[in-house]
């Protein structure tokens, strides 16, 4: 722990740490570990339950008095009324974990007052340590972090979410992922929201963009992105995102031309930026995928 750090963001790289031991212990051998879903293709497993223990465990042996927000067990720890309240998500990209694909993470942030002050965000595959303080900047280990330089979106790498929940609308995903796929240089879908908001800030994707979030998947991402020069919204552009599940974060030019291309996807479109998101079209055609069946490759055209 730093002396330069904040205490109770020192604190949180604690409790950080000790998840992150609990889950590469249970990733050496994944087979083993006891998997249950929530709802359809949405996972739970005993390390998600063992880390939050442990995160909850340090948090609130430091700071009894504290509230707690957490993925698993909601508000049930830590004092409701508590102007300080922990969001963790102890194991953010589940199903990564549970089939062995090594992006994963910890995200711990503490808000005060309904505003974000301090993050952590941890890949103990990798050992990154992504840490923020608001006012102090944020940092990789004990690198300053700052967000991408590049101002046109076709030189860009974007990142995103797939829908996989029940009810997600999986056309409309559609259209939206191929308005922004032919403006950019590549899209990618890591599956850990949390790490895709601290690449963002580490500046090695230069947006990300993605529905159906909820405050523990985007709470320290949030902090990293703004301390690191950049801005995070609603598909709107709107700041006060964190429990409107839909979230768009960038380089501050990069930003703007994604709120341009998304605000007619937004909850909070007018109907008729609404009616022209259901109209999307990729070159003339509409955008839609198909699948040539009669193609043994499977290949995936327009």
């Amino acid at each position: 722990m730093s002396p330069n750090q904040h205490p109770m963001l020192n604190v949180a790289v604690k409790a950080a740490r000790a998840a992150g031991a609990i889950i590469n212990r249970a990733a050496l051998d994944v087979e083993a570990v006891r998997v249950s879903q929530k709802q359809v293709n949405d996972f739970v497993t005993e390390v998600d339950h063992a880390s939050e223990r442990a995160i909850i465990e340090t948090l609130l042996g430091a700071y009894p008095d504290h509230g707690i927000w957490a993925e698993e067990s909601g508000r049930e720890h830590g004092r409701a009324s508590s102007d300080h309240v922990w969001i963790i998500d102890p194991l953010d990209g589940t199903t990564n974990f549970i089939h062995g694909f090594p992006v994963y993470c910890i995200s711990i942030a503490l808000m005060v007052k309904g505003r974000v002050e301090q993050a952590v965000i941890y890949d103990p595959t990798r050992n990154d340590l992504f840490t923020s303080t608001r006012g102090r900047g944020a940092y990789l280990n004990d690198r300053r972090l700052r967000v991408s330089k590049r101002t046109q979106l076709k030189d860009c790498l974007v990142s995103t979410g797939f829908p996989f929940r029940p009810g997600d609308n999986f056309n409309s995903y559609l259209r939206m992922m191929a308005d922004v796929m032919k403006k950019t240089a590549g899209l990618r879908r890591p599956g850990a929201a949390a790490l895709d908001l601290a690449y963002v800030a580490a500046g090695w994707t230069d947006g990300f963009f993605e529905t159906g979030l909820s405050p523990w998947d985007v709470a320290a991402g949030s902090l990293l992105v703004t301390e690191a020069g950049g801005l995070i919204g609603n598909f709107t552009g709107d700041s006060d995102f964190l429990e409107q599940k839909e979230c768009v974060a960038g380089a501050p030019r990069i930003y703007g031309q994604l709120v341009a291309i998304l605000g007619k996807y937004s909850k909070f479109a007018s109907a008729g930026e609404k009616a022209e998101a259901r109209h999307t079209t990729v070159d003339d055609e509409p955008a839609t995928l198909s699948i040539n069946r009669d193609d043994p490759s499977g290949d995936v055209s327009k």
